[in-house]
């Protein structure tokens, strides 16, 4: 159905319905079922899991960020927020959702063209407020496979890599996150090279997989494309250490520093 089509069965303007399909603006709960009914959507569990997301035109958290840091960065965050978990593969960093102060900083000085000092610290101020969805009262449910290659990454000074690994450790002993370590003498497996993210929603229609690339974040949430990403995440994990093998490995690679 056209944005014009929607906009003249709901009773408003295009622009309305094209601003919220963008993310511009909010949408309180009655429109939201009035466009399902409009839409002949007849999948109510669905419809429940969006009411329940639903906030008018209150702003999330990230919006605050909105015009001042790349949009694709705040898709991220709005994901995992209403994520119920999380799996992640990171063969060349460590996990966005762990980094410390310094570590960010480290990373986004790296960014050619060389960012504004300004735009460096709203980025490392938004990084470091993602970290809420790990420690608020309903904290998401986290697996995170690590390989070894990231942890040994050398960002900044030698006490900024050591009190990074230091707070990966202090965040493994939370009951909702899980650190999968992959060493090198583990040799390939499928996936090699890619950092993934793949969100869970609270219904599977909601899934998402999010990954990097040299342009900005590429998601996808085809049904295929989603069953492939499980499977392939799930041939990773065999691939790792255990839990406790894996912490172990990290409080080794961090005693070397």
């Amino acid at each position: 159905m056209s944005a014009p089509q929607a906009a003249g069965a709901l009773g408003t303007d295009r622009t309305n319905i094209s601003n919220i399909e963008a993310g511009r603006y909010g949408i309180s709960e009655e429109r939201l079922r009035r466009l399902a009914s409009i839409y002949e959507c007849n999948d109510d569990a669905l419809i429940e899991t969006l009411a329940s997301m639903t906030g008018g035109r209150k702003p999330g958290w990230w919006d605050e960020y909105r015009g001042k840091i790349p949009p694709d960065h705040l898709d991220i965050s709005e994901i995992e927020h209403y994520a119920v978990r999380l799996r992640t593969v990171q063969t060349s960093h460590l996990p966005g959702l762990f980094h410390t102060e310094e570590h960010a900083r480290a990373i986004f000085d790296l960014v050619v063209p060389k960012l504004p000092r300004l735009e460096v610290e709203l980025r490392v101020a938004h990084r470091l407020a993602r970290q809420t969805v790990l420690t608020r009262d309903t904290p998401v449910s986290y697996t995170g496979i690590i390989h070894e290659a990231a942890l040994r990454m050398q960002l900044g000074s030698r006490e900024v890599v050591r009190a990074q690994l230091e707070h990966l450790l202090e965040r493994s002993e939370r009951n909702n996150v899980t650190l999968l370590v992959i060493p090198f003498a583990n040799g390939g497996f499928p996936m090699l090279g890619d950092d993934i993210l793949y969100a869970v929603g609270a219904n599977p229609h909601l899934d998402t997989v999010q990954m990097d690339s040299p342009t900005g974040a590429l998601f996808f949430d085809s049904p295929t494309q989603l069953d492939n990403f499980r499977l392939r995440l799930d041939l990773v994990e065999q691939a790792a250490l255990t839990a406790k093998k894996s912490v172990e490995f990290i409080h080794r690679i961090t005693k070397e520093l």
